[in-house]
């Protein structure tokens, strides 16, 4: 048994794992629970409090799956983290023998391809992929982004800090909005408009824009008011949204060469499927001029799985060197 960690912005979702002989399902959760970040002084308080009262058996080895830069001294630097996150202080004040850091988004590569089509809702392109590369993205407290390469004798799987690049508008609205969010800063990243907060800051650019109040104080009650048709604003910010997320997804697929498949994982997607299905997303996606008939052959697909970053960890965990 060893501990598996997924941690965001907003949520840390830790799983007590074990290894399987089955090959196509080398991980079984054995419990699960999920923590608020704010309400905890750091990552090691959340692991203290998810280890305290487990089996006699004791836990020495983990994963921690984290958005981020490794530094050489350990630590991790993250924009939306609350608290610094230190793998090697983790480790020797859990008394680990072994605790290793991974890309959030690398880790849910791992275990997005694998998800059982009951756990995935079609949004364009054909059921199944070529074999080629495949590519992992999702909006939550940022925007998170992996590219999964098959290779032998397993797939390569690459991080990436696309939620960094800079965002581009597609229309007249979000040249405005883009405008609006230039006279805050001199860099608006991807994120900043294609995350849990980045919905905040369009829904708060276009108010300002149309001189209106702003009315929602959280992405959730923007979500919620946008879904029940309560409010205009709303509705057009979490348009707004889809539409910028089918333009940047369509990006980067052409930027790495997709083939296998585009998977919208985790965050704030889940709850949105069919508003994106109805909203421009994928006419967003497709409009890249003559390589649309290229974009048109690749499946995207919303994969909703609670567990994913958890399972994702533990099999790239598995397939490290056993110097442990």
């Amino acid at each position: 048994m060893f501990l598996a960690a997924d941690v965001g912005g907003t949520h840390v979702r830790v799983g007590l794992v074990q290894a399987t002989t089955s090959a196509g399902k080398p991980v079984t959760v054995l419990d699960y629970q999920t923590y608020a970040c704010a309400r905890f002084a750091g990552l090691a308080e959340i692991l203290e409090d998810f280890l305290g009262g487990r089996p006699a058996h004791p836990i020495r080895c983990g994963v921690i799956a984290s958005a981020g830069l490794p530094l050489p001294d350990g630590s991790v630097i993250s924009a939306n983290l609350p608290w610094p996150l230190s793998p090697r202080a983790i480790q020797a004040r859990l008394g680990f023998a072994d605790l290793r850091l991974v890309n959030d988004f690398e880790a849910v590569a791992h275990a997005a391809p694998h998800v059982e089509a009951s756990q995935v809702l079609q949004i364009a392109g054909p059921a199944h992929g070529v074999d080629g590369p495949r590519l992992i993205l999702g909006p939550g407290t940022g925007l998170g982004a992996a590219v999964w390469i098959p290779a032998h004798p397993r797939p390569i799987v690459l991080p990436t800090e696309a939620g960094h690049a800079s965002l581009a508008a597609g229309n007249a609205l979000e040249l405005a909005l883009l405008g609006r969010m230039l006279g805050e800063r001199s860099h608006v990243p991807v994120e900043h408009a294609l995350s849990g907060p980045g919905l905040f800051n369009l829904y708060s650019a276009l108010c300002a824009l149309r001189d209106v109040p702003v009315r929602h104080a959280a992405p959730g009650d923007i979500t919620a008011a946008a879904l029940a048709g309560a409010d205009e604003h709303a509705h057009d910010a979490l348009h707004a949204f889809c539409g910028l997320l089918g333009s940047v997804v369509g990006d980067m697929a052409l930027f790495y060469g997709i083939q296998g498949g585009i998977y919208l994982a985790g965050g704030i997607l889940p709850q949105l499927g069919g508003f994106l299905l109805e909203s421009g997303f994928v006419a967003r996606f497709l409009n890249k001029g003559p390589l649309r008939q290229a974009l048109e052959r690749i499946p995207v697909k919303l994969v909703e799985h609670g567990q994913l970053g958890v399972l994702g960890a533990a099999r790239w965990y598995l397939d490290q060197p056993d110097d442990r």
